[in-house]
């Protein structure tokens, strides 16, 4: 079970939101640097002469790199205690995106993203532990959606904000005011955490036996194949925006804000349906997500039933709160490295909806597939929550 007992927390609850808070900003810094590419994909082909497809290889080599680094990172960090472990993972992040703003070719940037993956999803996980750890146990979710709730924001303003950088400045700008993020989170996590030297530290291989369990692989492949289908559309939003709905460069902003509105929504949606529906709530936010990915192509042809469409399928950020928090409660003896896992699951499907759309567009389908593209996904996600649940049903028949 997680940490905290199901007592008042022994923190003040100022103190309480101020660590909230310091985490949150984080996730703000790095919700920001892993979307930012996506606003400012018309701006990054310009400037080193590639297609906007290719620019799509830098979102999957940033995903790429979170799903390399969150059990890796996870794995060796567990043995050390979580602030100073949060504190060196985002100085990592601050030092990836300073080398992204300099890059100096297509390969360059490329590497540098990965490099910049690779504590995102420890940094998650171990952030999400933390707040639940502050928390009684019946506010766990909501707790975790707080930290989360960095992410959606980075949805919601930090990505407009890069992509209005990008327009008017240069994208090397998005990436440096990323890192600058990063590096205020490190300080805030460094005053303002307090060092809990009686916190339960694991060995890497006691993580590693008690993470190799069904009940942990099964919410990471729901993770991992069900959420590609959001960042399929979200991705390639940009372009569908200019050469489908055919509207000015101005509205790419404007529709990003719009899905990171529903992304804020989602989070906060997800923490409450876990709270009061548990694991079942996984399979409701999967079939909404399959209805409204399969509507996004019909809404493209005008501005207002696309931006209307970029909200309904960013509700689909919901999954990320209850299957982080589902983990954490089938997950003991792995938590560090379970949690983490949980963001390198839904990073393999940051890397597998773009390629997936870019492959449908690339054969001549339009922009406008990645709607049926990412529904499908989420239908194949749907299939594995029932697989799951037949499974604990099987396990726990009177649950």
């Amino acid at each position: 079970m997680p940490d905290r007992s199901p007592t008042a927390p022994t923190h003040s609850p100022r103190k309480v939101m101020l660590i909230i808070f310091s985490l949150a900003m984080g996730g703000f810094g790095i919700g920001t640097g892993e979307f930012a590419i996506m606003g400012l994909m018309p701006n990054v082909a310009s400037d080193f002469g590639i297609t906007e497809p290719q620019v799509g290889h830098l979102i999957s080599a940033y995903a790429l790199g979170v799903v390399v680094g969150a059990p890796v990172l996870a794995i060796f960090g567990a043995q050390f205690f979580r602030k100073h472990l949060l504190i060196a993972l985002m100085a990592f992040y601050a030092v990836g995106n300073f080398a992204s703003a300099l890059a100096g070719s297509y390969e360059t940037l490329m590497v540098s993203r990965f490099i910049a993956g690779l504590p995102h999803g420890a940094y998650f996980g171990v952030a999400a532990l933390v707040a639940a750890s502050l928390v009684p146990l019946n506010k766990r979710a909501k707790a975790v959606s707080y930290i989360m709730m960095g992410l959606a924001l980075a949805l919601l303003f930090g990505n407009p904000l890069a992509t209005l950088m990008g327009q008017h400045l240069e994208w090397r700008y998005a990436f440096g005011f990323v890192a600058c993020v990063a590096t205020l989170t490190t300080v805030l996590v460094f005053f303002i955490l307090p060092l809990n030297r009686e916190e339960e530290r694991r060995s890497s291989l006691g993580e590693l036996r008690a993470f190799n369990r069904p009940q942990i692989w099964y919410p990471l492949a729901i993770g991992s194949v069900g959420f590609a289908g959001m960042f399929c559309v979200f991705s390639y939003l940009a372009p569908t925006l200019l050469n489908v709905t055919q509207v000015e460069p101005i509205w790419i902003p404007i529709g990003l804000f719009v899905f990171g509105l529903g992304g804020f929504v989602g989070n906060m949606l997800g923490g409450w349906l876990f709270d009061r529906f548990q694991f079942k709530s996984v399979g409701m936010i999967l079939l909404w997500a399959a209805i409204m990915l399969a509507l996004f192509p019909i809404a493209t042809g005008s501005i207002w039933s696309i931006l209307i469409a970029c909200f309904l399928v960013a509700l689909m950020v919901s999954l990320g709160p209850a299957l982080q928090t589902h983990l954490m409660d089938v997950a003991q003896g792995a938590q560090t490295l379970a949690a983490a896992s949980h963001h390198a699951a839904f990073n393999l499907a940051n890397a597998l909806g773009p390629w997936l759309g870019g492959m449908a567009i690339s054969a001549g389908m339009g922009w406008q597939v990645t709607g049926y593209v990412g529904s499908a996904t989420a239908v194949a996600g749907l299939v594995i929550f029932l697989l799951a649940q037949k499974q604990r049903n099987n396990e726990n028949p009177k649950g």
